[in-house]
């Protein structure tokens, strides 16, 4: 478990929706981190192309899917 789960895991005074939304958005990081890494064989098992894959690991942290902004 990284140091920043267990923080906010264990911290007690922090909102719970402040923090579960937090941790969505470090988790959205984590994953646009690790398609970024992904070699060419990796990205065909998936059907993404490395363009596809470099334009979603380059969008901005807020920049967010549609279906987050409807809720």
């Amino acid at each position: 478990m990284a140091l920043i789960d267990h923080f906010f895991t264990t911290s007690r005074g922090a909102n719970r929706s402040r923090r579960t939304g937090l941790m969505t958005y470090l988790a959205l990081w984590r994953s646009r981190r690790a398609l970024a890494r992904l070699d060419a064989r990796a990205l065909e098992d998936i059907g993404v192309t490395r363009d596809a894959a470099d334009l979603e690991a380059n969008r901005n942290l807020w920049d967010v899917p549609n279906t987050w902004k409807n809720q």
